[in-house]
């Protein structure tokens, strides 16, 4: 079991609000919290967040204890995915209208180092010394850390609410969802409810097991790829030959690289993202046919598609979500799995740990040609020589996948006896959080309702909002014979 720990509210530091268009009053609210919760002498971070309701002018006026009711209704609060990102404007997300129609105050939080919330940096990271000094601080920004900060908010923020309001409902969405299981382990008293979406973590799994299984949804998805685009097989080749050939520099100053291009298969699992992906390698094709160079315009759109530079806790302490417990390192698991595989999948003989130079010559009548496969969302050590946000972050990453004294993120023991209701949408095609492992589980947590579909993917919360939702609160509000 997981030893408790007593949490101090967080300190309110500013509050304003501001009426936007869609009669949303946002609250921007920003908080003081311990960087380390269990020393306090450790130093302090920031925590941003804004808080969401409905604005309007009743025909009769309020009364004071009618407003004093209006402005205390029960809190949800959103868990963005990543790691490594902080919210959208209220106005532009998908759980506003649903949290307020049903009469949720929506509180949108930055995680610490995301957002408004102290974000991490290569330059702030810096001037805390070494790589040595670097990764002891970044340990603290995983999920446990992350659910000891929205506790200590919520001690804040419901400090003179009556008993029946200070507990909170949490909605978390793919990596959001593993915070909540966090959430659920360490401070279940103080939630109400629990909503996830693409996010029953695989609590059970290691790193490496956890990457077995991703890489066979990552495999199909390519092999769906290329069926609908196969004059695609040649245009990659060609870009990568391109590539390798000429070394050529995005506009933010980053290596182009071949295992950079392949990254964008990040987009693979998300609606929309062949064809994202189609586009973009299109115009990279054609630039180089009709110039011999890649042009600003699309380097620039290509830079924008996996956000390590401007997201850096996505690259650096990615796999560490996967790391549950002391003895546990998740050592460039993505790498060598993808390595393994290598020897057996010829659409991944870039990860070869034997690297050959690629043949990359070709003829648009091959029948046989063996198309590269791009990878989905997986860190590889080379990511750390080609994007300039992370070059300098090369050995303190290397000290925190070596790093195998990590604090367990989840308490099996206390999931098993969870009295708090869990209400789950999980999808079968999910690239990027394993179906078999999220049926797991859904069994581990006890009182788990799941709505599982075949016919979504991963960020069907923003692409099909109204039926993911429907889904969920009909899993709250319905009832079964």
């Amino acid at each position: 079991m997981m030893a408790a720990q007593v949490i101090r509210p967080a300190r309110l530091l500013s509050r304003t609000a501001h009426i936007v268009p869609g009669q949303l009053r946002v609250t921007e609210l920003t908080f003081e919290v311990p960087l380390n919760h269990s020393n306090l002498s450790a130093g302090n971070l920031k925590i941003f967040g804004r808080q969401v309701t409905k604005h309007d002018t009743p025909i009769v006026p309020r009364t004071d204890s009618e407003l004093e009711e209006y402005h205390r209704r029960p809190y949800l609060v959103y868990l963005e995915g990543g790691p490594g990102f902080g919210n959208r404007e209220p106005q532009d997300h998908q759980l506003t209208k649903t949290a307020l129609d049903r009469g949720y105050t929506l509180l949108l939080l930055d995680y610490r180092g995301t957002g408004l919330s102290t974000p991490i940096n290569q330059p702030h990271l810096a001037t805390l010394g070494g790589p040595q000094q670097q990764a002891d601080y970044l340990k603290r920004f995983r999920a446990d850390s992350i659910v000891r900060d929205a506790e200590a908010v919520r001690l804040c923020l419901t400090a003179d609410y009556p008993e029946t309001h200070k507990k909170w409902s949490i909605f978390g969405q793919s990596y959001g969802g593993f915070v909540a299981l966090t959430y659920l382990s360490q401070f279940p008293q103080g939630l109400r409810e629990v909503f996830l979406t693409g996010g029953l973590a695989p609590v059970k799994r290691t790193a490496q097991e956890v990457y077995t299984a991703l890489y066979k949804k990552v495999i199909q998805r390519n092999e769906a790829y290329y069926r609908k685009f196969p004059e695609d097989v040649e245009r990659v080749r060609k870009v990568a030959q391109y590539l390798d050939e000429k070394s050529p520099l995005l506009p933010g100053g980053g290596e182009f690289t071949v295992e950079r291009l392949l990254g964008i298969g990040l987009c693979l699992g998300m609606n929309g993202g062949l064809d994202l992906i189609h586009s973009t390698i299109l115009k990279l094709a054609m630039d180089i046919e009709q110039f011999g160079f890649i042009t600003r315009a699309a380097g620039a759109a290509f830079e924008g598609l996996v956000p390590f530079d401007t997201n850096p806790i996505y690259a650096v302490l990615h796999e560490s979500i996967y790391t549950n417990g002391p003895g546990l390192a998740s050592d460039w698991a993505a790498h060598g799995v993808g390595k393994t595989l290598a020897e057996s999948e010829p659409g991944l003989s870039w990860l070869s740990s034997v690297p050959q130079a690629l043949d990359y010559s070709s003829s648009s009548s091959s029948t046989n040609q063996q198309p590269l496969y791009f990878s989905g969302e997986m860190v590889y050590p080379a990511h750390f020589d080609c994007y300039p946000e992370l070059k300098d972050m090369k050995e303190t990453a290397e000290l925190l996948a070596k790093y195998d004294d990590w604090p367990r993120l989840y308490d099996l023991d206390q999931l098993a006896r969870n009295e708090v209701p869990v209400y789950a949408a999980s999808y079968v095609e999910d690239m990027y959080v394993d179906a078999d492992f999220a049926r797991e589980t859904a069994k581990a947590v006890r009182g788990t309702k799941v709505f599982e579909t075949n016919v979504m993917y991963h960020g069907a919360l923003r692409a099909k909002t109204d039926e993911v939702l429907g889904q969920l609160f009909k899993l709250r509000d319905d009832t079964l014979d």
